[in-house]
């Protein structure tokens, strides 16, 4: 409903402007503060004043005169307060919330006929994923679901680096080294088992007899150009490691949760030539030169003083310039394509977008997002190389045991008498302890480097993933009760019935989703669902306080109430589910 109302505000003010021979280019719509009882206001008065030869306050209410209110849907009223135009809302409105709200599929937008592909966490399958590149497939998954609610068709993609040097050492490695030679993997994971390898060919390579290490580069160097050439037997080696190591990752990834419709392998750009095609292409640049044997782009014109180099002096490609030809792949086959990448990847970023309008590609099909680190307290390292930092499953299961504690000291507490069994306690303190992890850090905007809390994480009083959870978990219960008494909410009530305050507010609040999603997709920024969730649990929490629902005085209002707490439910469900949190039934 709001999106609706605030577009038939606009038309309705744009109209008023343009009888008055006003400009209608900037309409100055916002939301009010807090303590503004409108839906929607407007500061238009404060640009018209010069033109009109009239202070703000007297160009508003001339404006104000001219708004049709009987032919504007859902308004109730105009009024000015001094340069402001203020936009009431109807019963209509109240009635059109209520309704919509309690559809499932509430908060997605219509089809827009367009395609996205969201590429995100691409870590080179190396071994586990660790705490402080964990901030990728959590806001690389909420940008996702965000598009899709916003009605694109996306995708998600995870782009494997399976034919850099870290692989062909970590292939050497494998064929190498013995399993009595390595210590005992960290868990019983592939991943885990296999990262052993990865280790131990790393220290060998610095620190081993300088002739062995020479015969192993050697057969790094023949891995590498076997790749190069396409060589279906290397690739095979190469990719049975990659598999293995991926197939762990993807297990870890699944319990944030992070899915992917696509593995899109960098080889797959070296046979099937398309990697060299753009090679030659650049080649025949007026950007392109040599540099001792490499082939580089000068690329001063976009302002980068680092050159772009896209073939080495050996001959062989490089990661970026497999890079490039994925990304003309995708401009052939999505409409927009989104990639969500570490801050220390920025001049990658804005070389490989210059060589693609080298290339003749129209780069504003392509938006790169960056993010800064998560740090734990005590700022511990993440080298995968090294063995040391944490491991994201580390973190996810510290999450559940502390979860776990939380949900058990509160057992006494709780309202609900539904008998929790040992499966329904892991069970939550799963959903509560991984959405803590997801949750905060999600809710902060990327470019900020934030530092993981746990007593913030999991505080159910303060703004945090249990406080909005819990809020699910209390409209499921209020409904559970209602229909151990034999009513469930009613398809049609008389919304009118709803007349206080706080009714009033969180109703406004309910009708605000769909258009908070269309906003956060449209700039790529999640965090501000997650603001709305802690904005609307505080709504519902001071409806909850106020409002009885199932011993209201009279029957339309006990009605009334129970459908907004249905209309609650599905909108803070819906809202968690596009940061990719569960919405507990039970807490």
């Amino acid at each position: 409903m709001f999106r609706q109302f605030r577009s038939a505000v606009a038309a309705a003010l744009a109209e008023a402007l343009a009888e008055r021979g006003y400009p209608t280019d900037d309409l100055g719509i916002e939301e009010p503060p807090g303590d503004v009882a409108a839906t929607l206001a407007s500061s238009v008065a404060f640009r018209l004043a010069g033109e009109a030869g009239a202070p703000p306050p007297e160009v508003a209410a001339e404006v104000a005169d001219g708004i049709d209110v009987d032919a504007t849907e859902y308004l109730s009223r105009v009024e000015t307060s001094g340069p402001y135009l203020n936009f009431f809302t109807d019963d209509a409105y109240l009635a059109g919330t209520l309704e919509a709200a309690r559809a499932d599929g509430y908060g997605s937008l219509p089809e827009r006929g367009e395609s996205v592909v969201v590429e995100h966490t691409s870590a080179n399958p190396t071994g586990p994923v660790h705490v402080g590149r964990a901030r990728n497939p959590i806001v690389g998954d909420a940008v996702a679901n965000t598009l899709a609610y916003a009605g694109y068709d996306v995708e998600r993609h995870y782009y494997v680096n399976d034919a850099g040097r870290q692989m062909a050492v970590f292939t050497w490695a494998f064929e190498t080294f013995d399993e009595s030679e390595l210590p005992e993997p960290d868990r019983e994971k592939p991943d885990y088992d296999l990262v052993r390898y990865y280790r131990k060919g790393n220290s060998f390579l610095e620190a081993g007899d300088p002739d062995e290490v020479a015969d192993a580069e050697a057969e790094i160097e023949s891995i590498m150009r076997g790749l190069e050439s396409g060589d279906e037997a290397t690739y095979e080696r190469v990719s049975e490691v990659v598999d293995t190591v991926l197939s762990g990752m993807q297990e870890t990834l699944s319990r944030l949760p992070a899915g992917f419709d696509e593995f899109v392998k960098e080889t797959r750009f070296i046979r099937d030539g398309s990697a060299a095609e753009a090679v030659d292409r650049l080649k025949d640049s007026e950007y392109a030169e040599t540099d001792d044997g490499a082939w580089v782009l000068n690329l001063g014109e976009w302002g980068i003083d680092k050159e772009f180099v896209f073939l080495r002096s050996d001959g062989t490609s490089l990661y970026t310039t497999r890079d490039l030809a994925h990304h003309e792949w995708k401009f052939e086959n999505y409409d927009r394509a989104v990639t969500v990448l570490g801050e220390d990847q920025r001049l990658h970023a804005s070389q490989l977008e210059a060589a693609l309008e080298v290339l003749g590609n129209d780069t504003d099909q392509l938006t790169s997002m960056f993010y800064s680190w998560v740090n734990l307290p005590g700022g511990e390292g993440m080298s995968t190389r090294e063995g040391t930092g944490v491991d994201l499953d580390d973190l996810l299961d510290e999450a559940i045991d502390r979860a776990r504690e939380e949900v058990e000291t509160r057992m006494d507490d709780r309202i609900r008498d539904d008998d929790l069994t040992y499966a329904d306690v892991e069970r939550i303190a799963e959903q509560v302890g991984v959405g803590a992890v997801r949750y905060d850090i999600v809710s902060k905007q990327p470019t900020k480097t934030i530092t993981f809390e746990w007593d913030h994480a999991l505080d159910f009083e303060a703004q945090s993933a249990p406080y909005v959870q819990y809020v699910h978990a209390r409209c499921c219960g209020i409904i559970d009760e209602a229909a151990a008494g034999g009513t469930t909410p009613a398809a049609d009530v008389d919304a009118e019935a709803l007349s206080t305050s706080e009714e009033r507010a969180l109703l406004a609040s309910i009708a605000r989703l769909p258009a908070v999603i269309e906003e956060a997709a449209e700039d790529l920024e999640p965090h501000r669902v997650a603001t709305y969730t802690r904005e609307f649990a505080e709504t519902f929490n001071a409806f909850y306080r106020e409002c009885p629902v199932l011993t209201a005085e009279d029957e339309p209002t006990r009605e009334a109430r129970l459908a907004l707490v249905a209309a609650s439910r599905t909108t803070v469900a819906n809202a968690l589910d596009v940061l990719g949190v569960a919405a507990p039934e039970s807490m």
